[in-house]
């Protein structure tokens, strides 16, 4: 119950953001939100510099040992960014459209990069030493966040106010994300069927509250069905990151590399120096679906 009712918040103050349009809804929201995302991460940080064993994270996340570098591992990390940039799924397409005449692309592409690294890095100097300073694990993916984070924030002074902030920050970087990728959607039925924005709104709420729901109970009620070997959860998490985000991009590249003219992609791109966009050209038309076909077929598990 506390499941959906969590979920459900969460959906209907998404759909109320984006309801209200691109400039009242998008715009405003994610000047707030993320503002306040970074306040609370450099807040995050600094108590961990205090609290927490800053020396054992540094060493963890920036010495480097090449012994454990794989050509697997560096498909992982290219999976990973992936996910990480919202590439494939439609967010970055709808929101690049979104942008003023004249803005360039490459360099706009440049900046969204750089601040994810930025915020990814400041994540883990927030995480870490905290984890290392109680003597834990430094696990990957949920059980570092909700099982071995809540054991240190409990072992250390201020846990519960600190910890409190740290899941607040949680939600709010979700609610961001959940916005990112449900404009997409709703994007496209309003450009491409004529619906009007609140019942394209509804129709996709709709829609993501059953599969939210769907999801969910898979945590517990329906634990005992299966799709292709796995629960709902995990069936559509395989499904989304394994075969449609890497297919997604795929196409997005090939469209702009082998169906777009190259003089409207050299307009739009931003790319003033006609020498850097041939090697960009180039590296978009041969080198990209290359290497998004070794990560796709990495994930699969066929590399």
């Amino acid at each position: 119950g506390r499941l959906a009712l969590y979920g459900l918040a969460v959906l209907a103050a998404t759909l109320l953001i984006v309801g209200l349009g691109v400039r009242d809804g998008l715009e405003r929201a994610l000047r707030l939100l993320m503002p306040g995302l970074f306040v609370l991460l450099l807040g995050l940080v600094g108590y961990a510099a205090v609290a927490g064993d800053f020396a054992a994270a540094l060493r963890f996340l920036f010495v480097p040992d090449f012994s454990q570098l794989s050509a697997k591992g560096v498909l992982l990390a290219l999976g990973h960014a992936f996910f990480t940039l919202s590439l494939g799924c439609g967010a970055m397409m709808a929101y690049g459209s979104y942008l003023p005449e004249g803005t360039s692309i490459a360099r706009t592409s440049l900046l969204v990069a750089l601040a994810d690294t930025v915020v990814a890095l400041l994540a883990g100097l927030a995480i870490f030493p905290l984890v290392f300073a109680n003597g834990l694990e430094p696990g990957a993916g949920p059980g570092l966040i909700f099982v071995t984070l809540p054991i240190a924030f409990g072992q250390m002074p201020l846990g519960q106010l600190v910890g409190g902030l740290f899941f607040v920050m949680l939600v709010l970087a979700a609610v961001t994300s959940t916005i990112s990728l449900s404009e997409p959607g709703i994007a496209w039925l309003t450009e491409r069927f004529g619906i009007r924005r609140g019942r394209a709104v509804l129709l996709t709420g709709s829609l993501l509250a059953l599969l939210g729901t769907a999801c969910l109970l898979s945590f517990n009620h329906w634990a005992e069905y299966q799709l292709f070997g796995r629960t709902v959860f995990d069936t559509m998490d395989y499904l989304t990151a394994n075969w449609l985000m890497p297919l997604g991009g795929l196409g997005t590249v090939l469209f702009t590399g082998w169906a777009l003219r190259r003089e409207l992609v050299h307009e739009a791109v931003g790319i003033g120096r006609p020498g850097w966009f041939s090697l960009w050209w180039n590296l978009l038309r041969y080198g990209t679906p290359v290497a998004i076909v070794l990560v796709f077929l990495n994930l699969i598990g066929l590399v």
